[in-house]
């Protein structure tokens, strides 16, 4: 059982390595069977060692295989084992139907699922569907599911939660809440974003043994993003650094009513090391600003001749925190259209550029699902549905990196790489917590780094840092709260 990798798969490049496994390495797929019901197993026992009894529901493919080996292991262990068969047996062959054979034989009866109730057990494992899984679960299979969650005790998850669309995260009907999962050969990408963290519990990871070499034939659809991101791209600064050599930040927004916003992109920024930042807002907020946040330069501005003043001594703009969408937001908007500053669009800002779609390459776009729905003219579900698909559509139309904020966030590339970020928590639901990632991302892009990095560190130290600020508890957390934390994640 290893640490999780980087390299993220769809659920068909994940069964190509497998049969490339199996039909060009020799190696056999009852051995890669016995291996990853082992492996199921060994999480088991880790996880819940006082389990004496473990009832296994399996399906009639590969995944209920693993399954009928997990309940051998157990039987062999002296574990009292029930095992639940759901879909039609003759269905079963292969490497699977061999599993079955040698767990009758060990004396453990399989008995078809029935509806009416579960045994008393004390673990469940769920071996139903894996990435098997073909359009929504209905009958007998999402009986078993509602079962299952309506249990009250751990499941353990072979591979893929039942009901889990392994490529995407969407939940097609329903789907296993799972205590824990263990996954194989590859990491499936929709075990990290959507509705995939709230079903996966705890994931682990085994490659099965499989050689390096297979790997070789298969490019990852997507990439974790992890710590050594920021260590390489934030090194140590130079002795003799100054503020000029990290570069100058504008931020354009603080409406009326909603300076707070402003005010939490430019302390981000300053926090996450830019040499100076200056605030374009409306006037009656800039000395309160100011006051609040002395490191800041606030300016009000109310003409077009202002706010140019304020980003010709800027290399970096962000646009968006607070921002509204009056006749004052559209000029602010219209003044970075005519600027060639690298920039970050977010919030109403993004809803402004909805309204009148243009493509750039210099911008990175930080929508949350709903202002992506907006972007993409369709609707919350259909993003959430396929948020990597959401992802594309947003950088293909729009041009620059596009960051597809939530659980698992993604960021889209130029070069049409996606990257995840699997850090972060529901903590992060609260007001302003967007406007912070803002303003990190326009600090980092002040420092130099790319559009691409800028997103990616930027993403990743702000979901890290609200994950020290929730130490303390995920309800409650203000946006406030993970500021503090910023600077010890941008000095890893």
């Amino acid at each position: 059982m290893n640490e999780l990798p980087v390299n993220l798969y769809r659920a068909a490049q994940v069964r190509a390595l497998d049969r490339i496994a199996i039909a060009e390495f020799k190696l056999p797929g009852a051995t890669l069977m016995e291996r990853a019901g082992a492996a199921c197993f060994a999480q088991l026992t880790a996880r819940w060692p006082a389990a004496r009894s473990v009832g296994v529901l399996c399906g009639a493919g590969n995944n209920g295989g693993d399954g009928f080996v997990i309940a051998r292991l157990a039987y062999a262990a002296g574990v009292r084992v029930s095992v639940l068969q759901v879909g039609e047996r003759d269905k079963i062959h292969g490497d699977a139907l061999t599993a079955l054979q040698r767990l009758e034989a060990a004396g453990v009866p399989v008995i078809a699922w029935d509806a009416n109730a579960l045994p008393a057990c004390d673990v469940w494992v769920d071996a139903l569907l894996g990435t098997g899984l073909r359009g929504t679960v209905t009958g007998a299979w999402r009986a078993a599911i509602a079962a299952l969650n309506a249990s009250g005790l751990p499941v353990l998850a072979v591979d893929v939660p039942s009901g889990l669309d392994a490529d995407t995260g969407h939940v097609w009907g329903d789907a296993v809440r799972a205590s824990a999962t263990v996954t194989f050969i590859g990491l499936k990408q929709g075990l990290f974003t959507g509705a995939g963290p709230g079903h996966v519990g705890v994931l682990s990871f085994d490659n099965l043994q499989i050689p390096a070499a297979v790997f070789a034939r298969e490019l990852p659809s997507a990439t974790r993003i992890a710590d050594a991101w920021t260590q390489i791209r934030l090194p140590a600064r130079q002795r003799s650094a100054h503020k000029g050599h990290f570069g100058h930040v504008a931020i354009l927004g603080g409406d009326h009513g909603m300076s707070g916003a402003a005010r939490l992109a430019g302390e981000a920024a300053v926090r996450a090391g830019a040499g100076l930042v200056s605030v374009a807002t409306r006037p009656e907020h800039a000395a309160l600003l100011s006051m609040a946040r002395p490191e800041l330069m606030c300016h009000g501005v109310t003409t077009a001749a202002e706010v140019r003043r304020v980003l010709e001594r800027a290399t970096v703009a962000a646009l968006g925190p607070g921002l509204g969408q009056s006749a004052w937001a559209r000029e602010l908007f219209g003044q970075i259209l005519d600027s060639d500053l690298p920039c970050v669009i977010d919030a109403d800002a993004l809803n402004l550029l909805a309204a009148e779609p243009l493509r750039r390459d210099h911008w990175v776009l930080t929508p949350h699902p709903g202002e992506a729905a907006r972007l993409l003219n369709n609707t919350v579900a259909q993003v959430q549905r396929d948020r990597f698909a959401a992802a594309y559509a947003l950088q293909a139309k729009y041009g620059g990196v596009v960051v597809l904020k939530g659980a698992g966030t993604l960021v889209a590339t130029p070069d049409s790489s996606v990257y995840l970020c699997d850090a972060g928590n529901p903590g992060m639901a609260s007001g302003g917590m967007g406007d912070v990632l803002t303003g990190v991302i326009a600090s980092l892009l002040a420092q130099g780094l790319s559009l691409t990095d800028a997103a990616c560190v930027g993403v990743w130290v702000h979901a890290t840092a609200a994950d020290r600020a929730a130490q303390d508890g995920e309800r409650g957390l203000l946006a406030s709260d993970v500021l503090a934390h910023l600077r010890r994640h941008v000095n890893l």
